[in-house]
Formats: C-alpha cells, structure tokens, sequence
C-alpha cells in the first residue's frame, strides 16, 4: 500500500492504539467510545473502517472538525456521535461502550481529584467486561525525583511541559476501584531526560 494510501486510511493515529487495532481488540459491533477525541485523529480509521465510534471533547470548535471529518469519509454517518462536553460529564448512559479510549488527555488533569473524576465517568459508561485503553504521562524512569512537584500530582516535567503523572499507587487504587485486569503488560516509552508515556490496556470486571 503507498504512504498516502495508508495516512488516508490510519489518520495521525496514535502508534500504541494502531497497536491494539491490530491485535484484535476492537470489533465492528462494538460501540467505541474516544473521550477526548480533539478533531478526531484517532477515530479516522474507525470511520474508514464502518465502526461504531463515538467522540466527546470539550472544545466546541474541535467537535466541528471531527464530525466535519466523519461527514466526509461517510456522508451517512450519525455525526452527533460527536458531542461536545468533558469527560468528566458525559452525555451517555451508564454501561453504554463496549471500548473507550483515552489517549493523551488525562494528563491535563489539574488536581487527583479532577483524575478520579474523570477515570470514575469513563468507567461508568463503560461496560463490565469492556476494554479500557489509557495513553498518558507517568512517573516512571524517576519523573518525579526530576520534575518540580507543582501541587497534587501535577509536575513540570523536563521538557517544559506540566503534566499529571500516573503513579503506581493510583494505577493500584483504580484496578480495585473498578475491577480492571490487564488485557496485556503495561509499558512507559521513556523519552529520555524529558517525559514518561505509559500504555495501559485493561479489561473492566465488573
């Protein structure tokens, strides 16, 4: 397949997600949800591909894009699947997907709390037995001891970025909460001197 082929096809995907579509995780009865979604970079293939993808963001302009994308690849697509609001208030019922996705957003988590807030509203719509993938930034590869702690979990990172860090004490605390399982080892990409970013594929219990 040529290169323009396949940016057609995949989008900018986040490389770890392409990872899991591969494996077989996601199937097209599922209902997938993208919390978080910004223009929708990680739902083109979903949509290239008839599945059912969902995407929420709280910017109003980048919900226009992503619907103006889905409207494009599928002039039949339902594209109020789109809907503006913040993950941590969802206009969904409880148990509603099959799949969410989160890639690249829970970071931006100003305080633990706003954290909780959002990982308990993601599990709520989420279905027992359900797949949850998280992409975010983590204190592995001694993040910490490197970033001034700026107040409750948020740190400057090396790179100049602020960021909320994803601990081994709250990864521990979620998996109890809600009945998470690995579905596959999780692993941080470690950028050396500058950031950590982990992958965190689990399956939901109950």
């Amino acid at each position: 397949m040529e290169v323009s082929r396949l940016n057609e096809l995949l989008g900018n995907i986040d490389i770890y997600l392409l990872d899991q579509i591969l494996k077989g995780r996601f199937a097209k009865e599922m209902k997938i949800l993208d919390a978080g979604c910004g223009e929708g970079r990680n739902c083109i293939y979903f949509l290239n591909e008839g599945y059912q993808i969902f995407g929420v963001d709280a910017n109003p302009i980048a919900i226009q894009m992503a619907r103006i994308y889905a409207n494009t690849i599928n002039p039949a697509y339902d594209t109020l699947r789109f809907q503006v609001a913040t993950v941590q208030d969802m206009p969904f019922h409880r148990g509603a997907f099959d799949a969410v996705i989160s890639s690249a957003v829970l970071h931006f988590a100003k305080s633990e709390a706003e954290w909780n807030a959002m990982m308990r509203e993601m599990m709520r719509v989420l279905k027992p037995g359900g797949i949850f993938f998280l992409r975010m930034t983590t204190d592995q590869g001694n993040m910490v001891e490197k970033s001034p702690h700026l107040g409750d979990g948020v740190y400057l990172l090396p790179d100049g970025s602020e960021r909320f860090l994803l601990t081994d004490r709250l990864t521990g605390q979620v998996m109890e909460e809600f009945g998470l399982s690995y579905l596959e080892p999780p692993k941080s990409v470690l950028v050396h001197g500058q950031r950590s970013m982990g992958v965190f594929v689990w399956r939901k219990t109950r």
